[in-house]
């Protein structure tokens, strides 16, 4: 009898557990992708997968700033679906391999050659009738009648095209560029009715890339064409410059058209190869819940709980534009076009491209040693690869190329963070070495007088400030790096660089500021003038640059006169109401509080400053304020740039509770969590949970910390603290607790 009730007990619990889980809302139902495409936020709404090769997304066919993604949610016209495209940058490249589906007759237009050919199939659509998911995209073409679905694999795009009415004809366009992109070698074949090869090679920021690609069709073609200068021609391949075709199908065929488009920087045996192995089948619907269950597994390694839905929406979000780039760049063959211009083979890895160190330095590459270990591995060895093949670590490297774009050596930031957390155990640490500091002794970019003057000229050099200080930060890196290899030399020679920074401090006006070769300071300064690029700061001025020596805050404190005069100027810098000033200031400078601008990364640290002298309190206030005005669930809901992923790695972490302002030291600094709790799950198979007492809207402050049942009253913990697992416990309050976290200071360079 006892027997029979327990049963009964266990199949009524596994019930409620099946329901439970089938009530409980997919955490891809919290993504929404139009969050960036407004604004500046330069994202795209299309459909991939994390870190996939394939960013299948509309194209507006515009050229600007605001399109450098291909979309921006200003347009209700578009030119095609492209494979590649940027997520969040400041410069438009890629949107490679165009297709648009049209209802109409493609005919010839000589005088339409070119880029303007596809302006007579362009398609209209309203956002009413867009919509798109974690791993798929829709839209209505209103003036064909054609609704246009995508959804992906890593390295596959494939497109659902219903037809209403009229022709079923596809355009295919490898001469469509944008902005920078110009398309220097194309090529395109009919190997079969239903299958059609070729490659694109380009020259734009990426001053040289290769994109094969293989397309395949549910449907046999009824006429192939090719388009070469406006003329439409019959002919089974084409090569040139600006190469198109037109696949025509049976109008009286029923059913969704279906493709499948393959790609590979390095054959297109490559590309047809991601078909074999990604989608070998015609399923759609099934395609695209593959594509939702991987984004689904993906997010759910962070369970947030909160009453705020729209908070929820904002952080699902940013967890899942968090994992868009680096993209795969190496194909199943395990092949990639290399900075070297040669087809090289990743060695037990997969090499990775769309490297925005500038910017991911700072908080996603720190989010990734989180929750992508995996990941981390293949990062590194992706940057030794493009070491050995180029002979400097990437500063911005794209599909193969080395653009050069912003400054410093930030590579070097993320080996060191993985090499400390131990995520890196199968590439000899000398060698790591040896990398670092090749790139801190080439003689580009003002190293060559950083070196010998101990700071940059302004005379000498351009954006003199924001590059020595931002040395000086890498050099600290590398002088860790050495220490833990027992380089006493290279360790002495560095940690003394990691104080360069110093030498741009001006104590009579509190600012770091541009320097000349003869000592003297460079006349008619202005902390709030920027010039873009043309000055002495990157993308601000020096309001928000004064602030980066994320090793040495203490340092910063002293140079300052102490804490008392530290904190009045940092206070300044969130309560000053004076303007930027400068008739070609950066637009980058954007989602001000003050003149702290959350929009561009030079500030995304500054916040956190308050607990290196005792006062978390602060940092709970500034943090909050930023959480709450600079993110929203519209468009324009990102202040600035996207960056690759760090505008809303930024938010991933700050909105858990905790920010690693030294993004090499492993040190988290607590600042104002938004979450009843948060649930980490760790590659180690352990969790951390940050759960919270009391928390609301208005209890911002922590009042009180534990850590695993211990007190803390430190306002930062470690990596290793969060890799043991357990809980991090934080008691709110609507008041601060000016007695916490007044001990025990977040480590820094300068004790």
């Amino acid at each position: 009898m006892k027997a029979k009730v327990l049963f009964a007990v266990l199949v009524i619990v596994s019930l409620l557990a099946c329901q439970q889980e089938e009530n409980e809302v997919r955490l891809t139902t919290y993504v929404d992708p139009f969050i960036g495409t407004g604004g500046h936020g330069h994202v795209f709404p299309g459909a991939t997968t994390p870190f996939g090769m394939v960013q299948l997304s509309p194209v507006n066919g515009v050229n600007g700033w605001d399109w450098v993604s291909g979309y921006h949610t200003s347009s209700t016209e578009l030119v095609g679906f492209a494979h590649m495209c940027l997520s969040g940058t400041g410069i438009g490249d890629l949107a490679d391999l165009l297709i648009l589906p049209t209802n109409q007759k493609v005919v010839s237009d000589t005088t339409a050659g070119g880029r303007s050919f596809l302006q007579n199939y362009k398609a209209d659509y309203t956002h009413d009738k867009e919509m798109a998911e974690p791993g798929y995209y829709m839209v209505d073409l209103l003036n064909s009648g054609i609704k246009a679905e995508l959804t992906t694999s890593r390295r596959v795009g494939m497109h659902q095209y219903t037809f209403r009415e009229g022709e079923r004809s596809v355009i295919i366009d490898l001469g469509h560029a944008i902005n920078w992109d110009k398309p220097i070698d194309t090529y395109i074949k009919k190997e079969s009715d239903t299958r059609f090869v070729g490659y694109r090679k380009s020259a734009g920021w990426a001053k040289e890339q290769w994109l094969y690609f293989v397309i395949e069709t549910n449907q046999s073609v009824q006429n192939f064409s090719v388009v070469e200068g406006g003329e439409v021609k019959s002919s089974a391949e084409l090569k040139g410059t600006d190469t198109r075709a037109v696949l025509s199908f049976d109008k009286t065929l029923t059913g969704p058209l279906l493709m499948k488009v393959g790609l590979s920087s390095a054959s297109i045996d490559g590309a047809r190869l991601s078909i074999e192995k990604e989608m070998p089948g015609w399923d759609f619907m099934a395609q695209r819940q593959k594509a939702s269950d991987i984004w689904q597994k993906e997010l759910e390694k962070i369970k947030v709980t909160t009453a705020e839905e729209d908070v929820k929406t904002i952080f699902y979000t940013a967890l899942y534009h968090s994992m868009i780039a680096p993209y795969v760049h190496s194909d199943h063959n395990s092949e990639y076009k290399g900075l070297d211009g040669k087809v090289n083979k990743a060695e037990g890895f997969e090499r990775y491209t769309v490297f925005s160190l500038w910017d991911t330095f700072r908080a996603s590459h720190p989010l990734f040693t989180i929750v992508q270990e995996d990941k981390v591995r293949d990062f590194i060895h992706s940057f030794m690869a493009i070491y050995r093949e180029g002979g400097l670590l990437p500063v911005w490297e794209l599909v193969g190329n080395e653009t050069g774009c912003m400054i410093g050596y930030h590579a070097i930031p993320v080996i060191a963070d993985a090499w400390q957390k131990g995520l890196i155990t199968d590439i000899d640490g000398n060698e790591l070495l040896e990398a670092m500091v090749a790139s801190a002794m080439a003689d580009i970019e003002g190293l060559k007088f950083y070196r010998e003057y101990e700071y940059i000229p302004a005379d000498l050099e351009n954006e003199s400030v924001s590059k020595a200080l931002e040395y000086a930060y890498d050099d600290w890196c590398i002088a860790q790096m050495a220490k833990s290899l027992g380089n006493d030399e290279v360790y002495q020679t560095f940690i003394k660089r990691a104080g360069y920074y110093k030498n741009h401090f001006d104590a009579s006006t509190g600012f770091m500021r541009g320097k000349l070769a003869n000592g003297e300071w460079k006349k008619d300064f202005d902390p709030l003038f920027s010039s873009h690029r043309d000055d002495e700061y990157v993308e601000g001025n020096a309001w928000q640059y004064s602030w980066f020596a994320p090793h040495d805050i203490k340092g910063l404190v002293n140079l300052q006169g102490g804490t008392e005069s530290f904190v009045t100027k940092l206070d300044s810098l969130f309560t000053i109401d004076e303007a930027v000033k400068g008739e070609h200031a950066s637009p980058d400078i954007s989602g001000l509080i003050g003149q702290y601008a959350q929009g561009n990364e030079p500030s995304h640290h500054v916040a956190y400053a308050y607990n290196y002298v005792g006062m978390p309190w602060k940092t709970a206030e500034r943090v909050d304020e930023i959480h709450r005005t600079m993110y929203t669930t519209e468009p324009d809901g990102l202040c600035g740039n996207e960056d690759c992923g760090q505008m809303s790695a930024w938010y991933v972490l700050s909105s858990m509770g905790f920010y690693p302002v030294n993004p090499a030291d492993g040190n988290y600094i607590l600042g104002s969590p938004l979450f009843d709790e948060a649930e980490i799950t760790l590659a180690n198979g352990k969790n951390f949970v940050i759960s919270t007492q009391n928390n609301s809207p208005e209890n911002i402050y922590i009042q009180s910390a534990s850590l695993n049942g211990r007190v803390l009253e430190r306002s930062w913990f470690n990596h290793q603290e969060m890799m043991k697992g357990g809980e991090l416990k934080l008691v709110m309050g609507g008041s601060p607790n000016k007695d916490w976290g007044t001990t025990q200071l977040p480590p820094s360079m300068t004790k």
